[in-house]
């Protein structure tokens, strides 16, 4: 099981925080989580239910992880192992995680997929994004899968949509000509982009495109990106 206490800063203030695998009792807190990271227009349907968060407990409770402040669950991120071809990306949202089912997880597949990553608005200055992820890379390493890999949402390709692809708005933001705010943070870290892909998931504000961005497992043999 996973169990990791440390600190971040709330500007120069310590600010102790733990990291570990969420449980039965944490299900309430999760579904506020969602509610409050993913607001309408997100569809509300697929907010995480009661029934899904009890099967990533019970499936794979090594890619439940949730982060806790103060004794309050303000953070979580799920994934499943599944085998991922590379020169076969293309797939949607709700075929690889099973509409968030995660009954599909492989223990044998080569692959750690993110299903969702979210954090309450009021402790996001706190970058707790971004040790969940580094999080899950170390779940990566220690099963000793390839990569960790999961769709992006482009939330900010709504607006850029009359002006310019969904693969040239991509490229913009990795050249850093634009920012977006959920493409921008996965860069930030460590992810590298593989691949846009149209109707990954339903979502107004990204057009329904999502972008697969991976982090390789940097103890396994080296590949070309």
């Amino acid at each position: 099981m996973y169990h990791k206490k440390f600190f971040v800063f709330d500007q120069d203030r310590p600010v102790p925080v733990v990291i570990r695998n969420y449980q039965e009792r944490d299900i309430d807190d999760l579904i506020r989580i969602q509610q409050e990271s993913f607001p309408p227009p997100f569809p509300p349907e697929l907010w995480w239910n009661t029934r899904q968060l009890r099967n990533h407990i019970t499936l794979f409770p090594d890619g439940a992880l949730c982060a806790e402040v103060d004794g309050e669950v303000v953070g979580s991120m799920t994934g499943l192992i599944v085998n991922f071809d590379p020169e076969h990306p293309v797939h949607t949202w709700e075929e690889i995680t099973d509409n968030g089912y995660i009954r599909n997880h492989n223990p044998n597949g080569n692959t750690l997929y993110v299903v969702d990553i979210g954090v309450r608005p009021t402790s996001r200055k706190l970058g707790l994004g971004k040790w969940l992820m580094f999080s899950m890379y170390e779940v990566v390493v220690q099963k000793g899968l390839e990569r960790l890999l999961g769709g992006g949402r482009m939330p900010g390709y709504d607006a850029k949509a009359d002006e310019m692809t969904a693969e040239q708005y991509i490229d913009a933001v990795v050249q850093g000509d634009l920012k977006d705010p959920v493409i921008t943070f996965l860069l930030r870290c460590g992810r590298t982009p593989v691949k846009v892909v149209a109707d990954y998931l339903e979502d107004e504000q990204s057009r329904n495109y999502g972008t697969l961005m991976e982090w390789r497992n940097p103890f396994l043999p080296s590949h070309d990106m």
